[in-house]
């Protein structure tokens, strides 16, 4: 296992890649791997299966797709590399992930997601491309298309696959595996690790590495944690407070639902400030275009779903605001692992209703930490019913 502390880490030089990719490393600006990097890619060059475990947020899709590059580089031109992400988002990461490493490595990359035409991805495909990155369901309508020849595929990385069995991606993975060689080199990551996760790692993985950094289920160190009680109705408005009295250079709302989404929204735009949702309903174009406002800064607030979280990779984030409390502790680390990201430092803040105390004492005891709490003098639940009882007494003594 590696440390976190980075300074005692090795140099990209050392791992063994390719000089085209250190070249294309060096362009980027790094010099030092993240922990996970340090201890996967060593092993994926030796040619491994590979399990990777490590919280969002520390560098998992290099730790894949230099390993990837290095062995692409030299070969024939034909689809040798498969990756399947679980959202558009993600598989649009991975795809400029490769594309910036493959600066200097005359290598051909394409996502393959729904929400899109067809044509263009059909056109590619059959062209043949190097590296394919797909979400399950379109890469599947693909394949019943026979637009995709996997006949030569060397490599297939899982990529975040605790989120994809969320999703309900099982079957399809199946269907895609078995059109795939059986001898190849596959790789899974993974933010967690649940008996499901473990159980598709037996099924697809032959003798794999574990490479994993941190515990399981443990928020990053570079994030600071506050929990706000506040009652359910008063949640927006405290939003609104919070984002209009103090600044926030860029703030990710989580939500539960699609409709708290759009209404959040609404009431933030409504008071002057510049936000954007992004869910499942919205369609891709709109999904890119809000992303990219908010990498750009030209808003300041991106208000997403749960089904959105491991989708996003954006860097300085600035705050995480669980608008509603996620029901499984594992959503919390995600959510929250968008900020704090790469050794910067993040705020994540819970929005906590009466009946959400339960499931933030659950947080606590998974990520093995109590969360501060914030009182603010009009929302904070307690505060507004100690308010209430006060002056009810102070009513019952005037009228005695």
């Amino acid at each position: 296992m590696m440390t976190d502390d980075t300074t005692q880490l090795p140099t990209f030089d050392s791992l063994g890649l390719a000089p085209e990719l250190l070249d294309a490393i060096r362009d980027a600006g790094y010099e030092r791997p993240t922990p996970i990097q340090a201890d996967a890619i060593p092993v994926a060059l030796k040619g491994r299966d590979l399990i990777g475990l490590a919280q969002t947020g520390t560098g998992k899709t290099a730790s894949f797709t230099l390993p990837i590059l290095n062995r692409l580089m030299h070969g024939p031109r034909r689809t040798r590399a498969l990756v399947l992400t679980p959202t558009r988002e993600l598989c649009l990461q991975v795809e400029e992930s490769v594309r910036k490493y493959s600066k200097y490595a005359p290598l051909d990359v394409i996502p393959v997601f729904g929400g899109v035409s067809y044509e263009p991805q059909e056109k590619a495909l059959r062209s043949g491309v190097d590296i394919v990155v797909a979400t399950p369901g379109r890469l599947i309508d693909q394949l019943d298309r026979r637009n995709v020849d996997f006949s030569y595929l060397e490599m297939l990385v899982l990529d975040e696959a605790d989120r994809m069995l969320d999703m309900g991606f099982a079957p399809q993975l199946q269907r895609i595996v078995e059109q795939i060689p059986r001898y190849r080199q596959t790789m899974l990551f993974s933010a967690t690790m649940p008996p499901e996760v473990e159980a598709l790692g037996r099924k697809y993985l032959r003798r794999p590495v574990v490479v994993q950094v941190g515990r399981r289920s443990q928020a990053a160190s570079t994030v600071t944690h506050a929990v706000y009680p506040v009652r359910k109705e008063r949640k927006t408005d405290l939003l609104v407070d919070l984002l209009t009295k103090s600044h926030h250079d860029s703030v990710l709302v989580f939500t539960r639902t699609k409709h708290g989404a759009d209404k959040v929204e609404r009431e933030l735009t409504r008071h002057g400030i510049p936000t954007a949702a992004m869910h499942a309903d919205k369609s891709q174009p709109a999904r890119i275009r809000a992303l990219e406002d908010f990498r750009t800064g030209a808003i300041r607030v991106l208000v997403a779903t749960d089904i959105a979280q491991r989708g996003l990779d954006i860097d300085g984030i600035s705050h995480v605001i669980n608008f509603d409390v996620p029901q499984a502790p594992e959503d919390y680390v995600h959510r929250i692992g968008r900020t704090g990201r790469a050794a910067s430092t993040g705020d994540a803040y819970t929005f906590m209703s009466p009946d959400e105390i339960g499931m933030v004492r659950t947080i606590e005891r998974v990520i093995g930490q109590e969360i501060p709490r914030i009182s603010v003098p009009g929302f904070d639940f307690g505060t507004v019913a100690a308010t209430a009882a006060a002056a009810a007494h102070g009513d019952a003594a005037t009228a005695v």
